[in-house]
């Protein structure tokens, strides 16, 4: 019985399931959690998506807090050890997840809507979610693996290089720590630390739910009830300060043994709800967000094989998140390459996009749109961020619209107004190869 109904499930991850315009309807739970819910009923599934303000930026001193809370949530709940946990969801074919970024904390569910899977996978999502146990021992093995892994970003350019970027671009402020934090801090966690942290912020009053599958308004009301309600109502988290602007170009040499260095260099650059991020999320897209297509890689790599690859994206978070630019090449290349990719950046503000560039953009962006939203999952993954950064409800339906109403003339003024190739802080890892 179990194997049929793991196969059935793999089966049915395998449909696509296409939305053009998801209805959300939104509430709030009894004791203030909020809630935002698709019915999907083309297929007996349900994902639920629940995230808390819980990330990294609210690790204070202790850096790494936040990770290791969530990831102990699932090693052992109301006297249930992390085995039985996971074959408890694994004889439902049901699938549990959870992740912890800068901004936020995550548990998801993917189950069939059968009521037997249903009820006994939703069970037993609540216990862990509600009732973690922090057991001493599975927390001395995954303090043990961050460690671990703190040691072998040693050995990593790319990891050192990213560590640096974010403590010089964010300084002070809670995003410039790094979620897997360091090893002084990491040593210094206790089950006692995990647990105030956990009594703090997994709270209803800070939670935001996405639930999309095969139920009614009123079954998803239960099920959001039955998730929050034995949660503390709590408050939800204080804002975090705002980002201060970079005053300066800032550039940070690191030696380290490779025969390429590795480059990193940006600015703060929006927040999820910024008035500028259509044109700013387009106009990269051309500069540098678009692959092999895209300017940078134009001038980095096909005119003068600088480097194999080169970008620049956008990371909005609830503050400033970066405009992040990267790429890695040989010792004896890293100042032309680093000038060339200033020098298309000043350029790129100066002039704008091409007209042929702008529709190239558009074309792809809301080509590729609907694998975005393309499944339950996805959908949930959207409800739940809409829902956390107070996005309009009609952000999914709008998206299209808004990309493609963006000008060549507005990229160029959103550029010249927010990004400053004159003040930004970049990071050379590299340059002394043995």
């Amino acid at each position: 019985m179990v194997t049929r109904i793991i196969g059935f499930t793999i089966a049915l991850l395998m449909v696509v399931n296409v939305y053009a315009n998801p209805d959300i309807e939104h509430w709030q739970t009894s004791n203030g959690g909020r809630v935002y819910f698709v019915s999907a009923p083309d297929l007996p599934m349900v994902d639920i998506s629940v995230v808390f303000d819980a990330g990294a930026a609210r690790d204070g001193d202790a850096s790494g807090l936040a990770l290791l809370t969530n990831a102990m949530l699932n090693e052992g709940a109301d006297g249930v050890n992390a085995d039985q946990l996971a074959a408890a969801f694994e004889d439902v074919g049901a699938q549990f997840s959870h992740s912890s970024e800068r901004d936020m904390a995550v548990l998801s569910l993917r189950s069939l809507t059968t009521e037997s899977a249903f009820n006994s996978a939703l069970q037993t999502f609540i216990k862990v979610l509600t009732k973690p146990d922090f057991p001493q021992t599975s927390f001395e093995r995954l303090q043990k693996q961050m460690l671990i892994g703190l040691q072998a970003e040693k050995q990593s350019p790319a990891a050192i290089a990213s560590r640096a970027f974010y403590g010089h671009l964010y300084g002070n402020h809670p995003y410039a720590s790094m979620p897997a934090g360091d090893e002084t801090s990491v040593a210094q966690l206790t089950p006692e630390s995990l647990k105030t942290f956990y009594k703090q912020y997994y709270v209803a009053k800070n939670a935001v739910i996405g639930i999309v599958g095969a139920l009614d308004k009123s079954q998803a009301k239960e099920v959001a009830e039955q998730i929050l309600s034995t949660l503390t109502m709590g408050e939800a988290a204080k804002p975090l300060a705002n980002v201060e602007a970079i005053t300066t170009l800032k550039q940070v040499v690191i030696e380290h043994p490779s025969t390429q260095t590795h480059i990193l260099m940006g600015q703060p650059g929006m927040s999820r709800e910024d008035p500028d991020y259509f044109a700013l999320y387009v106009g990269n897209h051309i500069l540098g967000g678009s692959g092999l297509v895209s300017q940078l890689s134009n001038e980095v790599r096909e005119k003068r094989g600088l480097s194999y690859s080169v970008y620049s994206y956008f990371r909005p978070m609830r503050e400033l998140g970066p405009y992040q630019f990267g790429l890695q090449t040989r010792n004896g290349k890293t100042e032309e390459a680093l000038e060339v990719m200033r020098s298309t950046l000043k350029a790129f503000i100066e002039n704008g996009p091409t007209e042929a560039e702008l529709e190239a953009a558009k074309q792809n962006i809301t080509g590729g749109f609907a694998l975005r939203i393309d499944s339950n999952k996805k959908i949930a993954d959207y409800l739940a961020m809409i829902g956390f950064y107070g996005l309009p409800l009609d952000y999914l339906d709008t998206f299209k619209s808004h990309v493609n109403a963006v000008t060549a003339e507005q990229i160029k003024q959103a550029y010249t107004r927010r990004i400053n190739p004159d003040k930004m802080i970049t990071v050379l890892v590299g340059g002394k190869a043995e």
